[in-house]
């Protein structure tokens, strides 16, 4: 099993950052990829962006030149950086792990719990 917690989330001003984490943690042998997907009130969950093992990113184009997705395959872990917040960006922010581990040879999916971004003055 693999668990991921995100963290910092929070409310902002508009125009301001926040920065996102999530640790995966539990029988991990290889995360193959990482993401963020985000969803507002009355909305469909999207992919914001997401992060393969060897780094190559993808940001949906709302969030180009303002998100940026890193990750630390040490620590099992992806960041969000999000910059000039609007207020339109307001949402619950998911972690997502495409992760191999020691249950069974194919990865599987993984979410985390969420956390809420608030954008407002």
């Amino acid at each position: 099993q693999v668990h991921l917690v995100e963290s910092g989330g929070g409310l902002v001003q508009p125009g301001g950052s926040l920065r996102l984490s999530c640790a995966a943690s539990g029988s991990i042998d290889s995360i193959a990829a990482m993401g963020w997907y985000r969803q507002a009130p009355e909305k469909q969950r999207e992919l914001v962006a997401s992060i393969s093992f060897n780094h190559n990113t993808n940001e949906t184009d709302s969030v180009k030149g303002r998100f940026a997705i890193s990750r630390d395959n040490a620590k099992n872990t992806v960041y969000l950086q999000i910059n000039s917040l609007r207020p339109e960006d307001t949402a619950v922010y998911y972690c997502q792990a495409v992760a191999f581990t020691s249950l069974g040879p194919r990865a599987k999916y993984y979410w985390g719990q969420g956390t809420q971004v608030t954008v407002s003055s």
